[in-house]
């Protein structure tokens, strides 16, 4: 078996998770981390270097049973600095944006008290979770202005992985997402294969702002607005954790963990580290079997994606950086979407470099759904706003399909851009895109359709009946009606 020699990793193998990682984030207190409910982050058994790298606040459990987890969120306006110097009326979780991180690990019963302090209807959707339908934060199920909603679930064994938290209000996603309402949810395994490579969390996001700071949100029906509604909204602001452009210490030949959420409404990143190979861990439903070598990786809205980077020559600085991805119809492109962008800084110390140590060719098991048997096959195609030529209806089902069953869904692109195909609930596996198998397995719950594209999944149903939603993820598009509901009956 061939194997490969990186830094600061110790060799492990086994058919499942191995030993357990705390999370190593470094402390930094934001200016805007003024939620109660919040703690700090979990002990540092593997210290990084001292750097500015912002870090979210965890969310506190506040129940003391093992393997129970209380959670208190509240969604509120608040007033914050998001660019320096400019007071922005932004909504907030517990007064932060990005929100606090949620940790839960494999097993855990978890209970989250909501509370709306909005003068809107809200949900809070637990993206990627496979849990209840009821406790899923659709727009089937909205909170009112003022009121209160319990979410309730139990995490599955094999659950670990990176996931994330935001509103799903029917046709107000855009701008409760644009106003600050988002964080990071992750799930550990009870024994973590990457133990003592130290992680990073990164919510990656983007925004714009009128000259005295406040959000803007034009109108769909104004000239920008009508570019919004079509390509989905993107802004020239890039937030790393709710900060623009930090920077991350490493040390020389040290490999760090970074897991990746790409919170944006509508924008793709195209992620590389200049000179650098990145080892790809892992995707939306958590690690691969084994770790992949690759130059960079395409992060549709809403997917997330784990890999390493190393520590380059003692002193040395380098970025990790979005390339230019062309996602748009030829008569809406941007004039300046060719832009590279860096988004963070990345470090070098000059300590004494770590010695290298192997990282493990076995992660965990990650078995193909069986597709011998398949109970249906559908074709969704995604046109312009719409999805099987119909647009969103709250009052219809658009797919049946019944629990403990196989499906096979051919998701079609038939437009001139790209569209991120997003299925609550149920996690799949890629089959192909564009009749090309894929080279790799994993979980995921999101997956960009490029223009005129075709991609292949197989998703299993099990364990909850009910109400579900698949859409298109570029918020905008979701609110104006690219979406359906699938009911899933025992």
């Amino acid at each position: 078996m061939m194997r490969v020699v990186y830094p600061l990793v110790a060799m492990f193998s086994h058919r499942g998770w191995l030993a357990a990682v705390p999370l190593v984030f470094a402390t930094f207190a934001t200016p805007w981390a003024l939620g109660e409910f919040t703690g700090a982050p979990s002990p540092n058994a593997h210290p990084l270097p001292a750097d500015n790298w912002p870090v979210p606040a965890i969310l506190q459990n506040i129940s003391a049973k093992p393997g129970v987890v209380e959670l208190n969120l509240t969604a509120s306006p608040t007033r914050l600095e998001l660019v320096p110097g400019k007071p922005t009326e932004a909504w907030a979780y517990n007064g932060m944006v990005p929100g606090p991180t949620i940790e839960l690990r494999e097993g855990d019963l978890v209970t989250i008290h909501f509370t709306n302090k909005l003068k809107q209807a809200t949900t809070v959707h637990w993206h990627g979770l496979h849990l209840p339908a009821t406790s899923d934060g659709s727009p089937l199920n909205p909170v009112l202005p003022g009121a209160s909603r319990d979410y309730v679930f139990r995490l599955q064994p094999g659950s670990a992985g990176t996931y994330w938290y935001h509103p799903h209000p029917d046709m107000t996603t855009t701008e409760q997402v644009s106003r600050g309402l988002y964080g990071a949810l992750i799930v550990r395994p009870p024994k973590d294969p990457l133990e003592g490579i130290p992680e990073r969390l990164l919510v990656l996001s983007d925004n714009r702002f009128t000259p005295d700071g406040a959000v803007d949100l034009p109108d769909h029906m104004s000239a920008a607005g009508n570019l919004d509604a079509q390509n989905g909204r993107e802004g020239d602001v890039f937030f790393i954790n709710g900060h623009t452009m930090p920077s991350m210490a490493i040390r020389p030949g040290e490999l760090q963990r970074l897991r990746i959420i790409n919170a944006a409404s509508a924008r793709v990143y195209r992620l590389t580290v200049p000179g650098q190979k990145l080892i790809h861990v892992g995707d939306d439903g958590g690690l691969f079997e084994k770790p992949r070598e690759v130059d960079e990786l395409l992060l549709a809205n809403s997917e997330r994606v784990e890999f390493l980077v190393r520590g380059g020559a003692p002193g040395s600085r380098t970025t990790l950086r979005t390339l230019p991805y062309d996602r748009y119809s030829p008569q809406t492109r941007p004039t300046d979407w060719e832009q590279p962008h860096d988004l963070i800084e990345i470090k070098t110390t000059t300590d004494t470099p770590v010695p290298a140590l192997i990282v493990p060719q076995s992660m965990r098991a990650v078995r193909p759904i069986d597709i011998r048997t398949v109970a249906a096959r559908r074709t969704i195609v995604f046109s312009q706003g719409m999805i099987n030529n119909k647009t969103m209806d709250m009052k219809r089902v658009d797919v049946r399909g019944r629990l403990n069953t196989t499906e096979i869904w051919q998701i079609e692109n038939v437009v001139t851009m790209d569209h991120p195909f997003h299925l609550h609930g149920f996690q799949f596996q890629v089959l192909d895109r564009d009749g090309i198998p894929e080279p790799y397995l994993s979980w995921k719950d999101s997956v960009n359709v490029p223009k005129h594209g075709k991609v292949r999944i197989a998703v299993r149903f099990e364990n909850h009946p009910g109400k579900w939603m698949f859409h298109c993820h570029i918020l905008d598009h979701e609110d104006m009606g690219m979406m359906g509901i699938l009911e899933l009956l025992r």
